[in-house]
């Protein structure tokens, strides 16, 4: 079982749709192609990193903080990425796949959750209000009680 956050999700979609093996997908808040508000709030986290606190915060996380931040970025923001689109994974997809989304994600919008259901052939949405681009964050129990009975039909 593959889960996957953000870009993590999309890893996972590359994986189970190029015959990797998965016997289900837990896709949490998935990025499958660039949308403009996505490309601004990474072009605004830029500007935290740089002027804010950002830097410090994820400091705490990583050991080379600057490598997983800037590793991270400049590839969203370059403008050749704006052509990055992993639809063409998702027919692929034999995996049960549930796509963990906040209504409130400042990452993506609904548009990723409908080309994820659209694309593949066995997906569902847990859609979670009062919550942002990440749900084990804003909402853990909510997420991690989708995915517990998920799994359980499943896995």
């Amino acid at each position: 079982m593959l889960v996957g956050h953000s870009d993590g999700a999309s890893i996972a979609i590359i994986h189970a749709g190029s015959g990797g093996k998965a016997r289900a997908l837990v896709l949490e808040a998935p990025h499958v192609f660039t949308e403009e508000m996505g490309l601004r709030s990474i072009a605004n986290a830029r500007e935290a990193y740089e002027r804010g606190d950002l830097r410090q915060r994820l400091a705490k996380h990583h050991r080379d903080v600057d490598a997983a931040f800037w590793g991270w970025n400049r590839p969203w923001l370059d403008p050749e990425f704006r052509k990055w689109n992993l639809e063409e994974f998702l027919p692929r997809i034999v995996a049960p796949i549930l796509v963990v989304q906040g209504e409130q994600d400042e990452y993506g919008t609904q548009k990723q959750v409908d080309a994820v259901q659209h694309g593949a052939a066995n997906a569902e949405v847990l859609l979670l209000p009062r919550c942002g681009h990440s749900p084990h964050k804003d909402q853990p129990e909510a997420t991690l009680r989708g995915i517990a009975d998920f799994v359980r039909r499943y896995v």
